[in-house]
């Protein structure tokens, strides 16, 4: 995953904006993408991504669509937040600035999955959507599967009301979480009927629900909240600034 470090968007997108659907100029955040994409040896053809609506679609990209996003935004697989493959020299990115970026490598089938994960597609169940796609495209059995969940706001400096709380309970209830778990997930804010909130614990406990292995799990444990001077960060930076970017992919023989 990207910082916000080292790229050419002005203020208040500096430096590294890698996302197009803000205000920020899209030569810009073109020239980002394509520094990006020559530091990490990959082609800038391959960059291929979704919209991000905040929901739960998930898109399998094949050769015939690499590509898709890199651009224009309205180019992107269209109301997508989850993207996977199996096919070697596509690279999969999405965009950031506090919701969480979940990663999914399976080293048996040779499969790769990314999903965009903010409050709302958390509790649609993207990270149990994404390996289901994962396991009717690609015979992926979810306990061979490797994740990762990267920076995003913690419970330090995430607060929210009710009404998301309740959302988050009705979830927990609906994949059959021991009562014990809430407490890891949410904790009393300072003032009656806010709550700080763990999307990351959220997204490991739907994890492992939809099969897979706890060790299998890794928890990035920084903070786009607390590190403004490394991340964006929507909710700190009053929804002014710009978007890191995630990627994963398969290597083609080429790029070994």
């Amino acid at each position: 995953m990207t910082t916000r470090i080292g790229g050419v968007s002005g203020p208040p997108y500096g430096t590294l904006n890698c996302a197009l659907h803000i205000q920020d100029e899209p030569v810009d955040v073109i020239e980002n993408r394509r520094r990006l994409g020559e530091t990490l040896g990959w082609p800038f053809e391959a960059w291929t991504c979704g919209e991000q609506v905040h929901d739960r679609q998930v898109a399998v990209v094949t050769l015939a669509n690499r590509g898709k996003g890199r651009e224009s935004r309205e180019d992107a697989f269209a109301h997508t937040d989850a993207i996977v493959t199996n096919e070697p020299g596509i690279w999969l990115t999405s965009f950031y600035a506090d919701c969480v970026p979940l990663y999914f490598f399976d080293p048996v089938r040779q499969a790769v999955g990314l999903a965009h994960a903010g409050w709302k597609g958390t509790v649609l169940r993207i990270a149990s959507e994404t390996i289901r796609t994962m396991s009717e495209a690609y015979g992926t059995d979810p306990s061979d599967v490797m994740t990762a969940i990267g920076p995003s706001i913690g419970m330090c400096c995430y607060e929210v009301d009710d009404a998301v709380i309740a959302r988050i309970d009705s979830c927990l209830d609906e994949i059959g979480a021991e009562p014990g778990v809430h407490s890891y997930v949410y904790r009393p804010g300072a003032e009656y009927g806010k709550w700080m909130l763990s999307l990351q614990e959220m997204n490991r406990q739907i994890m492992i629900k939809a099969g897979i292995l706890p060790t299998h799990i890794e928890i990035c444990g920084m903070c786009t909240g607390c590190r403004t001077d490394l991340f964006f960060s929507h909710r700190k930076e009053n929804g002014a600034t710009g978007r890191m970017a995630s990627w994963i992919g398969l290597r083609s023989a080429s790029q070994r």
